[in-house]
């Protein structure tokens, strides 16, 4: 990103005639489009020499990227025309006819409108009026679009069929920084570049570049805090430079920098770090106190502490982080030294934190005090086992290991805020919120397995001096009248009639049921029969279906066991002589007599039923033989 003419090497020039550099610097052809944005140009370049070239052109990127700029540039290289070549190209390094004023906005046949305050139909329609007649001077007419997401529906649809089938003469170049809100058959109709953000390093490297044209001292680490500030943006860098360069007198350093951003030094950030992550509450607040009052944002400071916290995770698993020429020099010989010194879980807990902690500082009425606040939590859990770590140690503890509990790599108590410990099994029972004095003194610790019937929070393990409690009585499930008479307990009835009808058994053990569902038998009632199964009786159940045939249903089993006491009931004696003296009855069905105290509903109910042109007759009714 580089100016093709020569620089004016003044700086002070005040009045009309001065530029800002993100203007003055603006890339004027496709080789200065290079700083990021190499696929997007070797695409085009291919298209170019091809002659494969879109009706339409879809920009998107972050802000400052360069979409009107790239657009602009995409217009000259389609109307590029000199004495020596008239076609399409991007090797624009000699200015053609039209390119000065295609760069300057204000071609006749280059037509840029923002779709921010143009948004309705009615501009739309003017430009479907204008398509059909033929440039001016150019070989294209190139309709740029700015912010094109901001168009009404009604002037999108009235755009689309335009922009499928523009006259020969006609190009639609777009550019956006809200690419999902742009419907999706608009995009189908363009090709899509996405801009990419510019990483910090070619950042450096271009206001590196344009403060030696404006002849401006720039110190590296400034211009290194100015492309982390900017976050990929090469208009919001060069703004920031411009305010640096004016702030600074002509020169750029670090520490003016520092002042204009409101930034904590990186060294200083990186010292806070060691205090956190050796558990140094007191050296941690007062680095914080020297920096809030030096001018530090206490928001940025906690920000400034993740990047770097993030930035040692990296160098864990990507050595050749450190090489970046936008980190400063103690962010790349210290960062590698506590990447190999702090665990993974340790770095994980601390980045979670200040990203919980960071919104709370910005939205507090006292963000230093916020600050400090998260900086003590995170001084505290610095030397926090893992949940892993935790239950290791407890059953550690209780199988008489106390040395082995202890945390490694604690505090010495060196300073009134560190965490000093009185013996290694203390430290065990402080690291999971236990009562200080429990597991040292002769007490006995257990750890307490638990069955987890959903997601929830559980106790890892707790001290107890008293015996533990007896476990309660396992629920023995070894058949499907088992299972009934839990839906009869828990006076689940619909989940009883599908079990009775529609589940043949086929293998049942604890915790699994083979089974195999009949015709009709819902598909979800094996997870509802194993959802409840865990519920009843606390244990995780596996419910499997099965191909082979299983046992009959237990309503099929009812059946033909009334079936079979149908027949026994027909060759009774009495029953026999009962049907002699009613010709025409006949026995309709038989029921077993149990006692009249009995819980069982269903089965609570008289013997026999023989139905009569004189109404039904049970056994031992009194009956006169005699009409």
């Amino acid at each position: 990103m580089s100016d093709t003419g020569t620089p004016s090497t003044t700086n002070t020039t005040t009045g009309s005639g001065y530029r800002v550099l993100a203007r003055k610097y603006r890339p004027k052809d496709f080789s200065d489009l290079m700083v990021g944005q190499e696929p997007m140009v070797r695409t085009l370049t291919n298209a170019f020499e091809t002659g494969r070239i879109a009706q339409a052109y879809m920009l998107t990127g972050v802000r400052g990227v360069g979409k009107t700029t790239t657009a602009r540039i995409l217009a000259r290289g389609l109307n590029y025309k000199t004495a020596e070549m008239d076609r399409p190209t991007i090797d624009l390094r000699e200015p053609g006819e039209h390119c000065q004023a295609i760069m300057e906005g204000r071609h006749v046949d280059v037509i840029e409108m923002d779709a921010a305050s143009h948004t309705g139909i009615d501009d739309i329609r003017e430009i479907i009026e204008q398509v059909r007649y033929r440039p001016v001077s150019a070989r294209y007419k190139v309709y740029i679009i700015d912010e094109v997401h901001m168009l009404s529906t009604q002037a999108f649809n009235g755009l689309l069929k335009t922009l499928e089938e523009p006259p020969e003469h006609v190009k639609f170049i777009f550019a956006t920084t809200e690419i999902r809100k742009v419907p999706i058959t608009v995009l189908s109709r363009c090709q899509r570049f996405d801009l990419r953000r510019i990483s910090a390093a070619d950042l450096v490297g271009l206001f590196g570049t344009i403060a030696q044209k404006e002849g401006i001292t720039a110190e590296p680490e400034a211009l290194a805090m100015i492309a982390r500030a900017a976050e990929g943006s090469a208009r919001d860098g060069l703004s920031l430079l411009d305010q640096a360069i004016a702030h600074g007198g002509g020169s750029v350093h670090a520490d003016t920098v520092r002042g204009m951003l409101g930034l904590a030094d990186r060294a200083r950030i990186v010292d806070l770090f060691g205090h956190v992550v050796a558990g140094d509450v007191t050296a941690a607040l007062s680095e914080f106190t020297a920096q809030y009052e030096a001018g530090a944002n206490p928001v940025v400071v906690l920000t400034d502490l993740a990047d770097f916290t993030h930035l040692v995770t990296r160098f864990k698993y990507i050595p050749d982080a450190a090489n970046d020429p936008s980190l400063s020099e103690v962010e790349r010989t210290r960062g590698p030294e506590y990447a190999q010194s702090v665990a993974v879980s340790t770095l994980s807990r601390i980045w979670q934190m200040l990203l919980k902690g960071i919104p709370e500082a910005e939205n507090s009425s006292r963000p230093a005090g916020a600050a400090e606040m998260v900086l003590i939590r995170l001084t505290h859990a610095a030397h926090l086992p893992s949940p892993e770590e935790a239950a290791k140690r407890m059953l550690d503890i209780a199988n008489g290991g106390g040395e082995d509990a202890a945390p490694r790599g604690a505090p010495n108590g060196n300073g009134s805020g560190s965490h000093s410990m009185q013996s290694a099994s203390m430290t065990s029972a402080r690291a999971i919120g236990m009562p200080q004095g429990i597991g040292g003194n002769g007490a006995t610790a257990r750890l307490h397995s638990v069955p987890m019937p959903e997601r929830q929070e559980i106790p890892v393990g707790r001290i107890e001096q008293q015996p533990a409690e007896k476990a309660a009585p396992q629920i023995s499930v070894n058949s499907l009248n088992d299972i009934v008479d839990l839906c009869v307990k828990h006076r689940d009835a619909k989940l009883k009639a599908l079990v009775r009808n529609f589940v043949r058994l086929v293998k049942v053990e604890p915790g699994r049921l083979d089974m195999r569902l009949t015709e009709g038998g819902p598909a979800s009632l094996p997870g509802e029969l194993g959802v409840k199964l865990k519920e009843w009786t606390g244990i995780h159940w596996i419910i499997s279906l099965s191909r082979e045939e299983g046992s009959e249903t237990l309503v099929e089993i009812d059946n033909k066991a009334r079936e079979t006491r149908l027949v026994d009931a027909r060759t009774d004696p009495d029953i026999m002589a009962i049907l002699g003296q009613f010709p025409g009855a006949k026995v309709i069905d038989v029921r077993i007599r149990v006692d009249d105290t009995s819980d069982d509903d269903e089965t609570a109910a008289p013997p026999a039923v023989i139905e009569t042109a004189e109404g039904d007759i049970l056994p031992g009714d009194d009956i006169d033989t005699d009409q």
